[in-house]
């Protein structure tokens, strides 16, 4: 009952994308990175401090759609970094702006352990749904 009711959703939501762009990769789709962040808890506020400035500085690029920075709820050592890049070049040429680099070097000790990404392709909004 469950899964019939699941998929009733699934379809529902899909009938409004245009079926000939429905999960059809292009050659440069653009790129979606979940960054997982967990901190020593002594760190969150310097965290949050160099974080918000990388994320400032990195909506201006021309490369980057969205960059946002959330909080677990329940765990506040807990980040997610939500970027959203133009096309599959833009992660790398981020990663070569001085305040990335910046931001990597101040947090690198407030970690609790390496941070984590996963990647995705964009669905919806279709890239000008991002402006």
């Amino acid at each position: 009952m469950v899964k019939a009711h699941y998929m009733e959703l699934i379809d529902q939501t899909y009938q409004f994308l245009p079926q000939n762009t429905l999960f059809q990769e292009k050659e440069d789709d653009m790129l979606i990175v979940h960054v997982f962040v967990h901190l020593k808890p002594d760190q969150i506020e310097a965290f949050k401090i160099a974080t918000l400035e990388n994320a400032r500085n990195s909506k201006g690029e021309s490369g980057i759609a969205r960059f946002d920075v959330i909080q677990e709820k329940d765990d506040p050592t807990r980040f997610v970094l939500v970027e959203v890049y133009r096309s599959s070049q833009d992660p790398a040429k981020h990663k070569q702006t001085a305040h990335y680099q910046k931001w990597r070097d101040t947090v690198a000790s407030m970690m609790a352990g390496p941070r984590t990404s996963i990647t995705y392709t964009n669905v919806f909004p279709d890239e000008q749904g991002w402006d």
